[in-house]
């Protein structure tokens, strides 16, 4: 998810996996894999960088995860593969 603003200035929170087509017409418009668009105050290079931080935050949490001993990965109750 990443944090937009819309042209008056409300807050949004995009969920960045939607994102289809991102232009400059002069306002960035980001149209959605749906073909909603929204339009926003970012610049196209501001929001593909923000995609690219959240998307960098994933994989940084999902090889932290991974680092973890196996007991701290298992679900309460669940079985093992031991």
């Amino acid at each position: 998810m990443i944090h937009l603003h819309r042209i008056k200035g409300e807050e949004l929170v995009l969920n960045a996996d939607l994102i289809e087509l991102i232009e400059a017409t002069p306002d960035t418009v980001i149209t959605l894999i749906d073909g909603r668009k929204i339009v926003v105050q970012e610049s196209p290079h501001t929001v593909v960088d923000a995609v690219r931080r959240f998307r960098a935050g994933v994989l940084a949490s999902a090889e932290a995860i991974r680092s973890q001993p196996a007991d701290l990965l298992a679900f309460p109750g669940g079985k093992t593969d031991d």
